[in-house]
Formats: structure tokens, C-alpha cells, sequence
């Protein structure tokens, strides 16, 4: 049931951004008056799912089988649908081939610029509605967990980020981490005081290279409910708020520290030590099979003060444009890493992008991270290569500085290039996800 509304929200998502960057081709199309001969959801090969043209009207719309994106067909434009025989024909005043490179220019950036406008009001309005909440690096009591390769930097388990290279960092984000791998020096608190740590060069290599997570809070666990009254915990006694500080005497005083004492006890009787209103107890406790006692418990965000900020409806456009643009400069500065080799390996498909979706159903992260796919959605397409929006405006710019057309023949060998290109890509990339799969 979690991977189907993972999968749920991923093809709504999907959908809204490909609506979102066709419509930007569709309207200035039609602004400069060219045909739009279809406009798609999804990939139609051989047969749609649905399709209709108004009585009257140049445009068939319709919906795909292959979810794999969507297409604006634009009369006399040299594009995935490799209509060889439209562009054999003499040019038409209402075809794409017949504007100046200015219009051409506007119709191929408009679904790169709507996906980019889009995700600033999606932020601003995400800000509007529920706000933003966070838990501050400060506040987290118990300090944070962290992976062999931060160890191996120096840092310790329970230590506090306080600052990156004097920059101080108030919330554990993107921002955050990012700011801490490329420091030169990093400062925590330890043991109640500031401790300084020179942090090696090549973190993100080291990181990828050895598929660790980035750094998480450390919290106790606390019984929030019992899933049902036939779990192990049940049958232990455990009841609602219950603290867990131990397994068979071995102090387990965060939550991973239970879990994974749990994991190496799967099947077997152990001691499970709690506090209860302030009173020590045991009890046996028979773990389950997955290594598990079944209970549901406290967040961190439940246990610890966290901060919330509101919007009014103006105040919330300026927030969302910063927040879109934080986004999208660090999202760039981040593919520096995919051409690395670590980074290469490290790169997931259509699987991954599913999986950052929420197990349930939940509109605040479900429009985030549709957001977050928009600013993605945007810069990939404005890429240089050929197929994508931004290999069409490369040789438009081309024609522009020189005054030179490319010809029909080269602009469909660069297309037919950019397609084997990207599916090379897809390929590789939602391969990596099964191998990914196969290796769990």
C-alpha cells in the first residue's frame, strides 16, 4: 500500500509538471500564431488512451499510454515526432519554421520559464497555507547521528553543528549539509563546549562512494501508541510514553540504538529496560521476526521545541521566490558530483524519484516536492542538448549571433542524437535504481 501512494504521488506529480511545461510551448505557440497540430499527456506510440479534437480546431489533445512525459507538437518544428514529411513540404506561413528566431526563441523557453514560475508559486503558496516549520540545530538535545565517513572526519555522535566556516547554521537542511561538506572547518558542540573540526576535501566523493545518509537527529524512543494489542510490545506490558533506555542491560538511549540492538536480536526473548513516570522497570519482550516490537513512536519533532514561522498572503511571494531560488542555485551547484564517478553510480531514476515521496498521503510534502521537481524540470530542460529545449535554443542562438539557419538535415541528425542521448541516460539511470533493488 506505501509504494502504491508513493507511486500515486508520483504520477500526479508527474502529470502537473508536464501540463505545466507543455501549456508555456502551447500558449506562446499560439500567441505567435502556430499551429499546434497535438497536445499530449504521455506518449501516445502506435495508440492513446483518450483523444478528442474540437469541432473546428487545429489541435488534437489526448493522453498517452507510456508515462514517460508529454509533448506539444508544433506545426513545421523538428522534434521528437520526427515528422519528416511536414518538413519535405514548402513552409507555411503558421508554421513554427516560418517565425523569426525571436518567436521561436519565446516558444521554446516558455515551458522551461512556466515549470520555474510555477515552482515559486507553489513555494509561496506552500509557505501561505501551512507555514514554515522547523527544529533548530540548537535544540536538538540529544545532538546528532552520524555515518562512518563524518567519523571519520572527526565528528562524534551527539555532536551539535553550530557553524561552518563562521557561517552559523540554524536548521539542518540541504543548505546545511551542503554548507558543512564543503567547509574547510566545521564547529560543534561537544560536551558543552565549541570543538572545531577540519574537515577533510572530497566529503560528497566519500559519501557517495560509500552510500552513507547525512547526518540525523538522535532523539530517545518513546511509545507514541502500540500498532495493536496482539505486538511483542503489548504482551511486554509497554503502554503509551513508555521510554526505552535498554536491551538485555546494554544502555540503548536514542531510538537507533534500540533498533538496532532489536535487529540483532530477531526472534529471540530479551529484557527490555523503560522508564515509566520516572520508575525504572524490565520486562521480557519476545522480537519479532522483522527484529521489531511493534509500536509507533515519538518524532523528534514531537519531543523537542521546534520553531514556526507564518506568512501573511504578500509576505508569502517573496519567501517562496527566495526559497525557489535557494532550490534551484543549490540543486546546480550540486551537479558538479554527477560527473564524478561516485556521483555517476549514485544517480537514480524514475524508482528514486518515486521513493522521496511520503509513505502516506500528505499535500504539504506532496506540493514541496512537486516543486522541487519543477525547479529540477526546468533546469534539466535547459540544458544544451540536443532533443531538449535547450539544444533548440542553442542553434536558434547560433542563428542569431552568426545570421546562419543550420540546415533541416543537420538539425534532425542532432535530434535523432539528442534522443539516443537521453535514452542512454534513462536508461542508465532507472537501471541503476533495479540494480539498486536487486542489491537490497
Amino acid at each position: 500500500m506505501e509504494v502504491l501512494t508513493k507511486v500515486a504521488q508520483f504520477v500526479l506529480s508527474l502529470s502537473i509538471l508536464v501540463l505545466v511545461h507543455e501549456f508555456g510551448h502551447f500558449v506562446f505557440a499560439r500567441l505567435f500564431k502556430v499551429r499546434v497540430d497535438k497536445f499530449y499527456l504521455f506518449f501516445d506510440p502506435w495508440f492513446s488512451l483518450f483523444k478528442f479534437k474540437p469541432k473546428g480546431g487545429e489541435t488534437e489533445y489526448g493522453v498517452g499510454w507510456l508515462p514517460l512525459g508529454g509533448y506539444c507538437k508544433i506545426s513545421g518544428m523538428i522534434d521528437e515526432s520526427m515528422d519528416k514529411e511536414q518538413l519535405a513540404q514548402a513552409p507555411q506561413p503558421w508554421e513554427f519554421r516560418s517565425k523569426p528566431a525571436w518567436m521561436r526563441l519565446l516558444i521554446l523557453v516558455a515551458g522551461v520559464l512556466l515549470n520555474f514560475l510555477s515552482a515559486l508559486l507553489i513555494f509561496s503558496m506552500i509557505l501561505f497555507k501551512w507555514g514554515d516549520s522547523y527544529l533548530p540545530l540548537r535544540n536538538m538535545q540529544m545532538g546528532l547521528k552520524y555515518s562512518d565517513t563524518f567519523k571519520d572526519a572527526g565528528f562524534k555522535d551527539g555532536d551539535i553543528i553550530l557553524d561552518a566556516d563562521g557561517k552559523d547554521l540554524e536548521r539542518l537542511n540541504s543548505g546545511a549539509i551542503r554548507a558543512v561538506i564543503e567547509a574547510k572547518t566545521v564547529t560543534v558542540m561537544r560536551d558543552g563546549a565549541p570543538f572545531a573540526i577540519d574537515m577533510p576535501k572530497g566529503m560528497m566523493q566519500r559519501m557517495l562512494a560509500g552510500k552513507q545518509a547525512f547526518p540525523s537527529p538522535r532523539f530517545p524512543m518513546i511509545v507514541q501508541k502500540l500498532a495493536d494489542e496482539t505486538v511483542p510490545a503489548a504482551r511486554a506490558g509497554l503502554r503509551p510514553g513508555d521510554r526505552i533506555v535498554s536491551i538485555d542491560g546494554v544502555p540503548a538511549p536514542t531510538y537507533d540504538d534500540v533498533t538496532e540492538l532489536l535487529g540483532k536480536n530477531k526472534g529471540e526473548t530479551v529484557q527490555v529496560g523503560f522508564l515509566r513516570d520516572g520508575a525504572a522497570l524490565e520486562a521480557p519482550l519476545a522480537v519479532g521476526a522483522d527484529g521489531k516490537m511493534g509500536v509507533y513512536v515519538k518524532s523528534y519533532v514531537d519531543l523537542y521545541q521546534t520553531v514556526h514561522v507564518t506568512y501573511g498572503f504578500l509576505d508569502s511571494f517573496p519567501a517562496g521566490i527566495r526559497l525557489g531560488w535557494d532550490t534551484l542555485t543549490g540543486y546546480v551547484g550540486d551537479m558538479k558530483y554527477v560527473f564524478t564517478k561516485e556521483g555517476a553510480s549514485s544517480i537514480g531514476g524514475f524508482g528514486t524519484i518515486a521513493s522521496q515521496f511520503p509513505s502516506m498521503w500528505d499535500w504539504r510534502s506532496f506540493w514541496m516536492m512537486t516543486a522541487f521537481l519543477s525547479i529540477i524540470l526546468a533546469f534539466m530542460n535547459i540544458l544544451p542538448i540536443p532533443a531538449l529545449d535547450g539544444g533548440h535554443v542553442l542553434f536558434i542562438l547560433y542563428e542569431i549571433v552568426t545570421r546562419r539557419r543550420p540546415s533541416e538535415k543537420f538539425l534532425v541528425y542532432a535530434q535523432i542524437a539528442g534522443m539516443a542521448l537521453l535514452l542512454g541516460l534513462m536508461l542508465y539511470a532507472n537501471g541503476n535504481d533495479v540494480f539498486k533493488l536487486l542489491g537490497k
